[in-house]
């Protein structure tokens, strides 16, 4: 009786440590992820590479996804997943106006991790490629192929905040590092396709020579090499870009009269940034910000980067 009493006793202790522990293993850390409506195929590829990685960790977190089509739609999807109880932000906040809610945020005790864009704001952990370093690629490739002298037209986006320009500060201050008289020729135009084609359309009709375009991102790109072979010219030898776009990829070995570079900055890096937003809120040291190198890619290595089954 005495031994059927102990083995009851211990059964039941048993039986309670196992149910503790599948009710804590059930405990899982939420993470709200923000990113903004798909208006650009890179901005898409970001929204699908945060929700792939989040399921891959759907055995540790919690997650809910949103998209917005300005700051303040962004700044009320952060209000719903405060009240969802979101623990730790994944927020790729495209557009001006996102420090004083993401400021708010962090005082309610919430983990922020901003992807891509660069804010002022004390206490986010960021995760981005080098947009910089972007720009300064950009210089030395063109340099390359065209000498120290010609005329370079450069795309700038305004409308993308800190990130064009970096690529613009890093271009500028290499020419000058290196010594190059280009002949500059600065507009403003967006991350589309259709922006490249009708911008560079106008530009080609004001300039009967350019040796080269600095562009800073690989939609703009297309663009630009669309508005090119309508025009007919052949007085263009280089087009940068940037981003890592599969098509563009592919255009490299096809135009041999242009370079056809892009500055890889792949949309894969917000993987990086749920995975930070994890491991601060698992209890670990991870560094303020996490910036990943820029890779040049054209016709010479554009294979290596071949991906039939990304989005972008």
């Amino acid at each position: 009786m005495k031994k059927g009493l102990v083995i009851f006793v211990v059964l039941a202790m048993f039986l309670t440590l196992v149910f503790a522990g599948g009710v804590s293993a059930q405990d899982k850390h939420k993470i709200g992820i923000l990113a903004p409506a798909v208006t650009h195929g890179w901005v898409a590829a970001v929204a699908y590479h945060a929700e792939a990685r989040a399921e891959e960790l759907s055995d540790k977190i919690e997650y809910r996804i949103q998209t917005s089509s300005n700051a303040s739609e962004m700044t009320a999807q952060l209000d719903d997943l405060k009240t969802w109880g979101a623990e730790a932000i994944v927020a790729f906040p495209q557009w001006t106006g996102m420090e004083v809610p993401i400021r708010m945020a962090i005082e309610d005790g919430i983990e922020v991790v901003n992807f891509d864009i660069k804010i002022d704001v004390d206490g986010v952990y960021r995760v981005a490629g080098d947009n910089y370093d972007m720009g300064v690629q950009g210089a030395y490739y063109i340099a390359d192929k065209i000498g120290k002298e010609g005329t370079v037209v450069v795309l700038e986006v305004p409308t993308a905040g800190s990130v064009s320009e970096l690529r613009k500060a890093g271009f500028l201050d290499t020419l000058e590092k290196i010594g190059a008289d280009y002949e500059l020729h600065t507009y403003a135009t967006q991350f589309t396709r259709e922006a490249g084609l009708n911008d560079m359309s106008d530009i080609l009709v004001r300039h009967d020579h350019i040796d080269a375009v600095y562009s800073m991102d690989d939609e703009t790109s297309i663009g630009v090499l669309k508005a090119i072979e309508e025009a007919g010219r052949k007085d263009i030898k280089v087009v940068t870009g940037g981003g890592g776009m599969q098509e563009y990829f592919e255009m490299m070995p096809k135009n041999k009269d242009i370079w056809i570079q892009s500055a890889l900055y792949s949309p894969a890096m917000v993987k990086d940034a749920v995975d930070v937003a994890v491991k601060v809120l698992e209890g670990e040291e991870v560094p303020q910000e996490t910036i990943i190198p820029t890779t040049i890619v054209d016709r010479t290595n554009y294979k290596k980067f071949l991906d039939p089954n990304s989005p972008y």
